[in-house]
């Protein structure tokens, strides 16, 4: 539920509706910091139907301009209810997506299918897809990647699912990721954006596609920001040893992490709990699907570094420690950080050098 909320919010145009309790509706809110509506049923409604709630609600969004959207959520679901004929007289957008159905990413997929993508040939420029709101670094490689393909004298294309509601239906043929995890299968998947290698190969393959590209501007900050990494990262390694590191995120970010301290910092990478599903890897790997398994990871492991969410922090005690999933609580966030890109890797380096000296010295 909140995967197909986290994507159908992104986009301007939407009035996005969850159907189902207050707690389906307020996790999502919360956790998204989006503007969602809920249909709040209770017993009630459980009992006898949930058509004339839903049907006010939607008559409230009506006549706003905006296309309205509606999530099932997993009561409605569990009780049969037979959401498509109660809406058939409405142009509303259905996605079907309780709980029990899968993770935030098959959300996320699930509601993208719905929307039907499209493409269209005459649109210039490439789009960006990852940028979502269940990410914590979506803004800032939102920010990022528009940067970096302007240096380039590319378009942007349309950035899913931060975007036009229309632009959906007419996106550029060609398409760079900033969060696999997030992806769209939408047009030809020219690379990623995570790690200074994969942005280097990206944008030569850029060069290639786009006549009037102009990809030096980038490859000339990226050598010279990658040289202010490696310094930072021998400097750190003159003075204390490799971070052994744990690391729990989403199967993208996990590998970016990983190979960028193996490659910087020469550190041990202990573990990969991932949330999602684990590709190939010659680290070691598992499926992290709950905090006894963190926790237990973490024990075993015995690191000096971890890399997770507010649940990893709760259980790593006096390690070092950075976020990179959600939640993240007791925290302010206000600065669209990224990860993707020349300064998401030079953001993510920076944090595990200050975590890492703050428990060291």
């Amino acid at each position: 539920m909140t995967g197909a909320a986290a994507c159908l919010a992104g986009f301007e145009g939407l009035s996005v509706v969850i159907h189902g309790s207050s707690g389906c509706y307020y996790y999502p809110t919360i956790l998204l910091h989006a503007q969602l509506h809920g249909t709040f049923i209770i017993e009630n409604e459980v009992i006898f139907g949930s058509e004339d709630r839903l049907h006010d609600v939607i008559s409230g969004l009506s006549g706003h301009g905006n296309r309205i959207a509606v999530i099932t959520t997993c009561v409605p679901s569990i009780l049969g209810e037979d959401i498509r004929s109660i809406l058939a007289e409405d142009e509303i957008i259905l996605v079907d997506s309780p709980g029990f159905s899968g993770e935030v990413e098959t959300g996320y997929a699930n509601a993208l299918s719905v929307l039907a993508p499209k493409i269209d040939p005459e649109t210039e420029g490439v789009n960006i897809e990852g940028i979502c709101l269940f990410d914590l670094f979506s803004r800032g490689n939102q920010l990022e990647i528009t940067r970096l393909l302007r240096m380039a004298n590319i378009p942007t294309g349309t950035v899913i699912s931060a975007d036009k509601l229309e632009n959906i239906w007419r996106a550029s043929p060609f398409t760079i990721g900033t969060n696999e995890d997030f992806g769209s299968g939408i047009g030809k998947h020219l690379g990623g954006t995570l790690g200074f290698e994969k942005i280097r190969n990206t944008f030569k393959r850029l060069g290639d596609h786009f006549e009037n590209a102009n990809i030096d501007p980038v490859l000339t900050e990226l050598e010279q920001q990658e040289e202010r990494v490696v310094r930072a990262c021998d400097k750190y390694l003159h003075r204390y040893n490799p971070p052994s590191t744990a690391i729990f995120a989403g199967w993208s970010y996990a590998v970016f992490a990983a190979e960028t301290l193996s490659h910087y910092l020469d550190a041990d990478i202990c573990c990969i709990g991932s949330r999602t599903k684990a590709g190939e890897s010659s680290y070691p790997v598992v499926h992290a699907a709950g905090l006894s398994q963190v926790s237990e990871l973490i024990r075993a492991s015995d690191p000096d570094l971890v890399i997770g969410s507010s649940f990893e922090r709760s259980v790593c005690k006096d390690k070092a420690f950075t976020s990179i999933i959600p939640p993240v609580r007791g925290r302010v966030r206000l600065y669209p950080t990224p990860i993707a890109g020349i300064s998401g890797n030079l953001s993510f380096i920076e944090n595990v050098l200050n975590a890492c000296m703050d428990k060291t010295d």
